[in-house]
Protein backbone atom coordinates (compact mmCIF):
# COMPACT_ATOMS: atom_id res chain seq x y z
CA UNK A 1 0.00 0.00 0.00
CA UNK A 2 1.82 3.51 -0.84
CA UNK A 3 1.44 6.24 1.78
CA UNK A 4 -0.89 9.14 1.27
CA UNK A 5 1.33 12.11 -0.07
CA UNK A 6 2.53 14.52 2.82
CA UNK A 7 1.71 18.46 2.70
CA UNK A 8 3.93 20.07 5.82
CA UNK A 9 3.57 23.96 6.35
CA UNK A 10 3.78 26.43 8.97
CA UNK A 11 0.85 28.78 10.58
CA UNK A 12 1.77 32.25 11.77
CA UNK A 13 -0.01 34.95 12.91
CA UNK A 14 1.44 38.43 13.94
CA UNK A 15 -1.22 40.94 15.99
CA UNK A 16 -1.03 44.23 17.71
CA UNK A 17 -3.51 44.55 20.62
CA UNK A 18 -3.90 46.96 23.79
CA UNK A 19 -2.44 46.77 26.80
CA UNK A 20 -4.08 45.36 29.75
CA UNK A 21 -2.45 46.39 32.38
CA UNK A 22 0.40 49.19 33.62
CA UNK A 23 3.24 48.48 36.34
CA UNK A 24 5.41 51.17 37.40
CA UNK A 25 7.30 51.02 40.40
CA UNK A 26 7.78 53.85 43.24
CA UNK A 27 10.94 54.29 45.41
CA UNK A 28 10.62 56.01 48.92
CA UNK A 29 14.45 56.97 50.53
CA UNK A 30 15.15 58.04 53.57
CA UNK A 31 18.17 59.70 55.47
CA UNK A 32 18.86 60.06 59.47
CA UNK A 33 22.09 60.37 61.53
CA UNK A 34 20.72 57.30 63.58
CA UNK A 35 19.81 53.74 62.58
CA UNK A 36 15.89 54.04 64.34
CA UNK A 37 15.71 57.77 63.21
CA UNK A 38 16.16 56.30 59.53
CA UNK A 39 13.51 53.61 60.58
CA UNK A 40 10.85 55.65 61.60
CA UNK A 41 11.00 58.05 58.60
CA UNK A 42 11.54 55.45 55.85
CA UNK A 43 8.33 54.16 57.88
CA UNK A 44 6.39 57.24 57.90
CA UNK A 45 6.73 57.97 54.49
CA UNK A 46 6.14 54.78 52.97
CA UNK A 47 2.67 54.91 54.71
CA UNK A 48 2.22 58.26 53.04
CA UNK A 49 2.72 56.02 49.97
CA UNK A 50 0.18 53.28 50.90
CA UNK A 51 -2.18 56.02 51.93
CA UNK A 52 -2.21 57.46 48.38
CA UNK A 53 -2.60 54.57 46.66
CA UNK A 54 -5.41 53.32 48.78
CA UNK A 55 -7.44 56.23 47.33
CA UNK A 56 -7.82 54.73 44.00
CA UNK A 57 -8.97 51.34 44.97
CA UNK A 58 -10.36 49.44 41.82
CA UNK A 59 -7.86 51.19 39.44
CA UNK A 60 -5.06 49.29 41.25
CA UNK A 61 -4.95 45.88 40.68
CA UNK A 62 -2.14 44.55 43.12
CA UNK A 63 1.11 46.30 44.88
CA UNK A 64 3.98 44.72 45.56
CA UNK A 65 6.82 45.79 48.21
CA UNK A 66 10.29 44.78 47.39
CA UNK A 67 14.12 45.95 47.75
CA UNK A 68 13.83 47.74 51.61
CA UNK A 69 17.37 48.28 52.57
CA UNK A 70 19.37 50.09 55.50
CA UNK A 71 22.66 50.94 55.63
CA UNK A 72 25.05 52.72 56.96
CA UNK A 73 27.07 55.90 55.42
CA UNK A 74 30.70 55.68 56.80
CA UNK A 75 33.31 58.54 56.93
CA UNK A 76 36.93 58.13 57.23
CA UNK A 77 39.61 54.76 57.81
CA UNK A 78 38.42 54.36 60.99
CA UNK A 79 34.34 53.86 59.31
CA UNK A 80 32.77 56.25 61.45
CA UNK A 81 29.14 55.99 60.80
CA UNK A 82 27.52 59.67 59.82
CA UNK A 83 24.45 58.63 58.62
CA UNK A 84 21.95 55.71 57.32
CA UNK A 85 20.19 55.09 54.28
CA UNK A 86 16.59 53.78 53.82
CA UNK A 87 14.94 52.88 51.06
CA UNK A 88 12.01 50.86 50.30
CA UNK A 89 10.27 50.13 46.57
CA UNK A 90 6.37 49.26 45.62
CA UNK A 91 5.38 47.50 42.46
CA UNK A 92 1.83 48.96 40.91
CA UNK A 93 -0.03 47.17 38.89
CA UNK A 94 -2.62 49.82 37.39
CA UNK A 95 -5.65 48.45 35.26
CA UNK A 96 -6.98 51.93 34.79
CA UNK A 97 -5.15 54.11 32.48
CA UNK A 98 -7.40 56.90 32.61
CA UNK A 99 -6.01 57.48 35.68
CA UNK A 100 -2.47 56.46 35.57
CA UNK A 101 -1.15 60.00 34.45
CA UNK A 102 -2.21 61.83 37.55
CA UNK A 103 -1.21 59.00 39.87
CA UNK A 104 1.98 58.44 39.23
CA UNK A 105 2.19 62.36 39.04
CA UNK A 106 0.99 62.67 42.49
CA UNK A 107 3.38 59.95 44.05
CA UNK A 108 6.21 61.71 42.26
CA UNK A 109 5.07 64.77 44.30
CA UNK A 110 6.10 63.11 47.55
CA UNK A 111 9.03 64.31 49.42
CA UNK A 112 12.36 61.86 48.60
CA UNK A 113 9.99 59.88 46.34
CA UNK A 114 10.98 58.27 43.05
CA UNK A 115 8.74 56.88 40.23
CA UNK A 116 9.93 54.95 37.46
CA UNK A 117 7.45 53.38 34.38
CA UNK A 118 5.43 53.05 33.12
CA UNK A 119 5.47 49.40 31.84
CA UNK A 120 2.84 48.13 29.62
CA UNK A 121 1.92 44.25 29.16
CA UNK A 122 -1.06 41.71 28.54
CA UNK A 123 -1.96 39.32 31.02
CA UNK A 124 -0.49 36.04 30.99
CA UNK A 125 -3.95 34.75 30.95
CA UNK A 126 -5.27 37.18 28.30
CA UNK A 127 -7.80 35.47 26.07
CA UNK A 128 -5.65 37.12 23.09
CA UNK A 129 -3.22 34.26 23.82
CA UNK A 130 -5.70 31.55 22.90
CA UNK A 131 -7.19 33.71 19.71
CA UNK A 132 -3.81 33.94 18.76
CA UNK A 133 -3.16 30.18 18.56
CA UNK A 134 -6.50 29.34 17.12
CA UNK A 135 -5.70 32.02 14.40
CA UNK A 136 -2.42 30.35 14.41
CA UNK A 137 -3.69 27.32 13.31
CA UNK A 138 -6.44 28.14 11.06
CA UNK A 139 -3.74 29.91 8.89
CA UNK A 140 -1.68 26.40 8.56
CA UNK A 141 -5.19 24.17 8.08
CA UNK A 142 -5.79 27.07 5.12
CA UNK A 143 -2.23 26.93 3.81
CA UNK A 144 -2.43 23.11 3.21
CA UNK A 145 -5.53 23.23 1.68
CA UNK A 146 -4.08 25.74 -0.83
CA UNK A 147 -1.10 23.89 -1.43
CA UNK A 148 -3.12 20.90 -1.85
CA UNK A 149 -5.99 22.50 -4.45
CA UNK A 150 -2.76 23.59 -6.56
CA UNK A 151 -1.77 20.24 -6.93
CA UNK A 152 -5.68 19.27 -7.81
CA UNK A 153 -5.64 17.04 -4.27
CA UNK A 154 -8.02 17.98 -1.01
CA UNK A 155 -6.60 17.60 2.71
CA UNK A 156 -7.59 14.03 4.17
CA UNK A 157 -6.52 14.40 7.56
CA UNK A 158 -4.00 16.03 10.16
CA UNK A 159 -0.74 14.05 10.90
CA UNK A 160 0.89 16.37 13.43
CA UNK A 161 0.49 20.04 14.69
CA UNK A 162 2.96 21.35 16.90
CA UNK A 163 5.04 24.18 18.22
CA UNK A 164 7.55 25.64 15.07
CA UNK A 165 10.73 23.51 15.74
CA UNK A 166 9.06 20.74 17.08
CA UNK A 167 7.80 18.92 14.05
CA UNK A 168 10.40 15.94 14.94
CA UNK A 169 8.44 14.83 17.97
CA UNK A 170 4.78 13.40 17.65
CA UNK A 171 2.82 15.70 19.38
CA UNK A 172 0.13 18.05 19.65
CA UNK A 173 0.83 21.45 20.54
CA UNK A 174 0.75 24.84 20.08
CA UNK A 175 3.10 27.65 21.18
CA UNK A 176 2.52 31.94 21.83
CA UNK A 177 4.78 34.05 22.93
CA UNK A 178 4.17 37.97 23.32
CA UNK A 179 6.45 40.92 23.76
CA UNK A 180 6.18 43.17 26.86
CA UNK A 181 6.63 46.02 25.02
CA UNK A 182 8.33 49.04 27.58
CA UNK A 183 7.25 52.66 27.66
CA UNK A 184 9.38 55.09 29.68
CA UNK A 185 8.12 58.75 30.40
CA UNK A 186 10.05 61.28 29.35
CA UNK A 187 9.72 64.48 31.22
CA UNK A 188 7.95 65.71 34.22
CA UNK A 189 4.83 67.37 35.14
CA UNK A 190 1.52 67.35 33.87
CA UNK A 191 3.30 66.64 29.77
CA UNK A 192 4.08 63.27 31.11
CA UNK A 193 3.13 61.23 27.63
CA UNK A 194 1.58 58.17 29.47
CA UNK A 195 -0.52 56.55 25.95
CA UNK A 196 -0.67 52.92 25.64
CA UNK A 197 1.64 51.00 23.63
CA UNK A 198 0.48 48.00 21.42
CA UNK A 199 1.08 44.65 22.26
CA UNK A 200 3.05 42.77 19.64
CA UNK A 201 1.44 39.24 20.17
CA UNK A 202 2.79 36.37 18.06
CA UNK A 203 1.63 32.72 17.28
CA UNK A 204 3.56 29.92 15.43
CA UNK A 205 2.86 26.28 14.49
CA UNK A 206 4.06 23.59 12.07
CA UNK A 207 1.62 20.77 10.51
CA UNK A 208 1.58 17.90 8.24
CA UNK A 209 -1.58 16.96 6.92
CA UNK A 210 -2.21 14.24 4.63
CA UNK A 211 -3.50 14.83 0.86
CA UNK A 212 -5.22 12.87 -1.98
CA UNK A 213 -3.36 11.81 -4.98
CA UNK A 214 -2.33 15.32 -7.55
CA UNK A 215 -3.96 15.35 -10.77
CA UNK A 216 -0.37 15.61 -12.66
Amino acid sequence: MVDAPIVAVRGEVVREVPPEIARFSVTVAARQGDRPATLARLTERAEAIRGLLDRYGPAIERRDTADLSVRPEVKGSRERVVAYHGRVTTTVTVTDFEVLGELMLRLADQDQTSVSGPWWALRPGSPVHRDARRDAIAEAVGRAREYAGALGARVLSLVELADTGMTAQPVTMTRMSYGMARHDAGGAGPELDLDPQPQTVHASVEARFTISEPEL
